[in-house]
């Protein structure tokens, strides 16, 4: 457990500056996609690792969120590859996985909240209706993207745009608010650590905003392929 537990730590701090390069380096250039893909790969082993650990320990919350955080990346990834064989079922699992988390979180919620507890496993207790509302959220947008069949032009870009950046978001505060108690005293300063945190989501809201004031695939942020990630 303790290799898993190296392993966990260091895909997180490369999954946080590879994903922070990706979000701020030219759309549909070299570095936005060689970042972006070493950001799922990182992620995808530290969300795997956290999986493991916390159920381990029995932290179901973080089970939860490790799982969250890998669906992100992947329905991130493939909203902007070509569509291959296969990838249906891999639309309608990640669904399932999505609405599962959601309602499962939010029932954790309602839960502590009825005991009166503030915490839920060293977790804020508004946090698991936070997580809880994304997962739903996004399981309801995965019903359209099955219905219709896919997405194209600015709606696919806006799907891979916010999931990865939500991502980024989950890999901060994990690392930034959840380790604070790592950091040096002089750097325990909640409005400095909450930085980082907020830069994500800083980054999605502009990028989102790009792509609803701009028609064009192209001329919003540059991509000069649908299959850049």
């Amino acid at each position: 457990m303790r290799l898993t537990l190296v392993v966990h730590v260091a895909a997180g701090m490369l999954g946080i500056v590879s994903g922070f390069v990706a979000l701020y380096a030219a759309k549909g250039a070299a570095l936005h996609r060689k970042s972006g893909m070493l950001f799922v790969y990182a992620m995808l082993t530290m969300a795997v690792t956290a999986t493991a650990i916390a159920a381990f320990r029995g932290i179901e919350t973080s089970v939860a969120g490790g799982l969250l955080t890998a669906y992100m990346v992947i329905t991130a990834l493939t909203a902007v590859r070509p569509p291959a064989a296969g990838w249906r079922w891999l639309d309608l699992g990640g669904m399932l996985v999505a609405l599962a988390i959601g309602l499962t979180n939010l029932m954790w919620g309602f839960e502590s909240v009825a005991k009166g507890e503030s915490t839920r496993h060293g977790g804020p207790v508004p946090m698991l209706f936070v997580f809880g509302a994304i997962a739903l959220a996004a399981g309801a947008s995965d019903v359209r993207v099955i219905r219709s069949g896919g997405l194209q032009g600015a709606a696919r870009l806006a799907r891979h745009v916010w999931r990865m950046c939500f991502a980024v978001f989950i890999a901060s505060a994990s690392f930034f608010l959840g380790q604070a108690s790592k950091f040096p005293e002089q750097l325990r300063i909640p409005a400095l650590l909450a930085i980082p945190v907020l830069l994500p989501l800083l980054a999605m809201v502009y990028w989102l905003w790009r792509l609803r004031i701009r028609k064009s695939f192209r001329g919003i942020v540059g991509v000069r392929s649908p299959a850049a990630t």
